[in-house]
């Protein structure tokens, strides 16, 4: 059977880091989420709450759609939305980079942006406004089940397939957590020892994709119990990650990615024998214009 382009969502690369991890008992594993075709794991959760909701009959082709993004789910969903037929809306405050907005809008969505002192609790309150007046229907990726149920269907078991169940340790970055929380909950269904490290932005850090909610803001869908300990990352270890994990891996990854691989390598320090994985949630090419990545040239 032929395939269309929402096919090839999912089974992604695992790899192993070579030399960032040093000397070391440990298998230190990147999930290269980047290798979906819109570029990151939104891909997932995005197809997941279209098809599902369409499945559902709540909406059907031609209808239009709404949410509130920082970037790589919006991505995701203009991407899934032109595939399968779809206006989507999509909001997203002023100071995300360039690169991110020209991407939605080459998939056809209408972008609309908020002011960046408002942040993402801003662009999420603007999105229920605009739902209310019955501009379309919101998807609301931060309450919505069918978010975190992509990866307990599709990530989760891909990697403890490729760990051959032997993973020890998984470390994702935490924004709108479906996908800490659907890793987590199937790895708790197939072996309890598995621990499960969030990373959250040190105080005054501005990570895109990392986040720690206001309380009012926390996501529905975040579930505390199925996260064993919370690391903290530094906007400069992040961004730096990011750029050793490309001239030493070869790995080309956003800077979310970087603060996800800084906290393994901090956990990897602390244990032995463990198998970890971390979510390389993107690529680094969305990046290119916020500086992270300095061009040395003439």
């Amino acid at each position: 059977m032929n395939k269309t382009i929402e096919h090839c969502i999912g089974h992604t690369p695992l790899i192993q880091l070579k030399r960032l991890p040093g000397k070391t008992s440990n298998t230190v594993l990147a999930k290269l989420e980047g290798n979906n075709p819109a570029g990151s794991v939104k891909d997932r959760p995005a197809y997941s709450m279209i098809m599902r909701a369409q499945q559902r009959g709540v909406i059907r082709p031609g209808d239009t759609l709404i949410e509130a993004t920082s970037g790589n789910t919006g991505i995701a969903l203009a991407m899934t939305a032109a595939a399968l037929g779809y206006h989507m809306i999509l909001l997203m405050p002023d100071n995300q980079s360039v690169e991110r907005q020209q991407v939605m809008t080459a998939y056809g969505a209408e972008l609309i942006l908020t002011p960046q002192e408002g942040g993402m609790e801003l662009a999420r309150d603007t999105a229920e406004q605009l739902y209310k007046t019955g501009r379309g229907f919101i998807l609301d990726q931060f309450s919505n089940p069918d978010n975190p149920l992509a990866h307990y269907e599709g990530t989760g078991p891909e990697i403890w397939q490729d760990t051959a169940g032997k993973l020890t340790h998984f470390v994702s970055s935490m924004g709108t957590t479906g996908t800490i929380m659907g890793c987590a909950r199937y790895f708790r269904e197939k072996q309890q020892k598995v621990e499960v490290v969030g990373v959250q932005p040190q105080e005054g850090a501005k990570i895109p994709g990392i986040r720690k909610w206001p309380e009012a803001y926390l996501p529905k869908i975040y579930q505390p119990d199925l996260v064993d300990r919370i690391l903290l990352v530094s906007q400069l270890e992040a961004e730096e990650m990011a750029r050793r994990l490309a001239a030493e891996e070869g790995i080309f990854a956003g800077i979310s990615s970087g603060g996800a691989m800084a906290a393994a390598l901090k956990l990897s320090a602390q244990v032995k024998n463990a198998v970890i994985v971390s979510i390389v949630c993107d690529r680094g090419d969305r990046y290119l214009s916020t500086g992270v990545f300095p061009f040395s040239g003439a």
